[in-house]
């Protein structure tokens, strides 16, 4: 949908002059790591298109999402705060409907925002309600999308309990000759077995196998259809589309050859040590004791699993290098800005661990490069940067790059332009925070936890990172010494200063959360002292 009544309503502002910056790509992949693509140092996956990018662009190398969590880390993404800032704190919690997205900060610059692919957003239907605002209507369908205009939303993740049959991807599969009320699961991420039965992808141990689907007709591939269709449809228009890939999030399963691809291939070896098991910290033993943690743990699920991720990442690339022949053929990419990251990380294994969740680096650090078009630039391209970087960076970013005016009452990170155009100052932040809440885990089960007791707070600076649990002592990580993270010291007695200097980081930085979010900093300014002047007499002899 379109959504053309409120676009026709909005007062378009033109593009700054000398700006080059006049459309937005902004990639994601779901549960990507950092260190698996090329221009990160990965030694055998293959990345060239991803790495072009890093040639072309600014690669971040220290960048980190504010919560381990698909939903979460995505609303910070898209609002451009922090989880105790938005409140959406896990996944299918909903956003505030008060709060601002993406498309809220760059529509009235006169750009067009629109999804193919992944949210994680759960609407806030009772907020909603609350107000009289129908949910098919066109102010209703933004606020039910995060702000994007819905081209083609799918979260992925459809088991048949819950399955739509009438997801635009499933027809367009039985469009295709794959038959059955789900194919995304029956096709897309399952499998054949010898005697021609339908294995499902949910279980990884069939993740050797190559999908039901030809890899013309995979999610990846039909999602970068979809991009390019609306890019199409839009012409000359100013847009900002967020083409965000479902992969290689789970059912690790990928489609013929990518499925194969590095079957011989030495995969990278656990990050991980006996001593890590040896009385580990409470939440840690008990997110060890999930069944993906015990079955990562294990050798054989990590040979099956992992060649299976980076063939779904060699996927990615594979039709990002054809998504960017088609900018270059349409000439857009002189005038649009590329951003390519993901969510979170997967732990596949590191630190005993399975899925995401808890602050280890496989699940915080993510990948960040930006292709920054403008000239002003040039000087930076290849260059990697390692200062520390967070999500909440790119809505600052993507509105100074359209022209657009700081939000700073609401906005929580800084924007990017300044390194990308190496016009910033050398003052930059010097920590990153990142949240969590655990609370509908079988870890708060096994902990005993009433489900509001279940936060968790992470800094990390150059030297180390801390981690404060609610009702638990907390972690501590030597980075210079223990840059893998194998050691916790947060409940040695020698490093008690240091914990209490961290804990006094994590309590300034609650304190600095910006909650006056509905009047900006300039009126605060200009009606300080001015009491008397608008009537208010007070305390007057």
């Amino acid at each position: 949908m379109l959504l053309l009544g409120i676009w026709n309503n909005l007062q378009k502002k033109s593009l700054s002059l000398g700006n080059m910056v006049k459309n937005i790509l902004f990639i994601m992949c779901d549960q990507l790591r950092a260190d698996y693509l090329g221009c990160n140092g990965h030694p055998s996956i293959s990345t060239p298109n991803i790495d072009a990018l890093a040639q072309r662009g600014v690669n971040f190398t220290r960048a980190y999402c504010q919560a381990p969590v698909c939903g979460p880390s995505r609303m910070s993404f898209y609002t451009g705060r922090y989880l105790s800032s938005h409140g959406s704190t896990y996944n299918n919690v909903p956003l505030k409907l008060e709060e601002w997205t993406l498309g809220d900060y760059l529509r009235p610059l006169g750009t067009r925002v629109g999804l193919t692919g992944k949210t994680h957003f759960s609407p806030d239907h009772q907020g909603m309600q609350r107000i009289g605002i129908d949910p098919k209507s066109s102010r209703g369908i933004l606020l039910s999308e995060c702000g994007f205009e819905p081209w083609e939303k799918d979260d992925g993740l459809h088991p048949d309990q819950s399955a739509d049959p009438e997801m635009a991807y499933n027809r367009y599969l039985r469009k295709h000759g794959y038959e059955g009320e789900n194919p995304w699961h029956t096709a897309a991420n399952s499998v054949e077995g010898p005697n021609g039965e339908i294995l499902s992808g949910w279980q990884m141990r069939h993740a050797d196998l190559p999908a039901r689907v030809d890899k013309e007709h995979s999610e990846t591939a039909y999602m970068t259809d979809r991009a390019m269709d609306w890019i199409d449809q839009l012409g000359d228009q100013s847009w900002c589309l967020h083409l965000s890939y479902i992969k290689p999030h789970w059912p690790y399963i990928a489609p013929a050859p990518y499925h194969g691809l590095y079957r011989s291939e030495p995969i990278l070896e656990a990050n991980r040590d006996d001593a890590e098991k040896k009385n580990p910290h409470p939440v840690l033993n008990a997110f060890m004791n999930h069944e993906e943690s015990l079955n990562f743990s294990r050798d054989e699920v990590r040979q099956t699993v992992i060649p299976t991720y980076m063939g779904l990442i060699t996927e990615i690339d594979d039709h990002l290098g054809r998504l960017m022949k088609f900018l270059e053929n349409r000439n857009l990419l002189e005038t649009t800005m590329i951003v390519f990251t993901s969510d979170h990380g997967d732990y596949l294994g590191d630190h005993w661990l399975g899925e995401k969740e808890l602050f280890y680096d496989e699940a915080v650090r993510i990948p960040l490069i930006i292709v920054d078009p403008d000239p002003a630039s040039d000087s930076t391209r290849g260059r990697s940067d390692s200062r520390m970087v967070e999500s909440i960076d790119l809505i600052p970013t993507f509105v100074e790059a359209l022209g657009g005016e700081s939000q700073e009452h609401r906005l929580e990170g800084r924007s990017l332009l300044g390194i990308l155009r190496a016009s910033a100052s050398q003052e930059w932040r010097d920590a990153v925070f990142c949240e969590m809440d655990y609370a509908w885990r079988k870890a708060r089960l096994e902990l005993g936890l009433a489900p509001d007791r279940c936060r968790a707070f992470m800094v990390r600076t150059g030297e180390w990172k801390y981690i404060h649990f609610q009702d638990f002592p907390p972690q501590l990580f030597d980075l210079k010494k223990d840059p893998q993270e194998r050691r916790d010291l947060g409940r040695d007695p020698s490093f008690r200063n240091v914990c209490r200097e961290m804990e006094g980081r994590l309590s300034a930085w609650l304190t600095e959360r910006k909650i006056r979010t509905t009047i900006t900093n300039e009126t605060v300014e200009q009606r300080t002292g001015t009491a008397k002047e608008r009537g208010y007499l007070f305390g007057v002899w």
